[in-house]
């Protein structure tokens, strides 16, 4: 089986691409073209997570899932937004 390979945008590379689109639309088009696999499984498997528990975003709230997205696209470097900061240990305390 041969390895799809793409120049990925988040770490300026030739790189192995996903199988297939995360999901359906123009984004999970965009992610499947310009990001590889390394670099989907950074933002799934740790930035993902830390942005949901950082903010206490609710997924089944729209404006909390379209704040991730966004974020999503912020951390591939497939938008001009800046990413939120994570990890402050200032935040949350009152």
């Amino acid at each position: 089986m041969n390895e799809r390979v793409v120049h990925c945008v988040k770490l300026g590379k030739e790189l192995p691409g996903l199988a297939k689109p995360p999901f359906p639309g123009q984004v999970g088009e965009m992610i499947y073209e310009k990001i590889s696999q390394q670099a989907w499984d950074m933002w799934q498997k740790d930035m993902q997570i830390k942005v949901i528990n950082e903010y206490r975003l609710n997924m089944g709230d729209k404006k909390d899932y379209e704040m991730l997205v966004q974020q999503m696209l912020a951390f591939l470097n497939l938008n001009d937004e800046d990413l939120v900061e994570v990890e402050n240990a200032e935040r949350g305390r009152g």
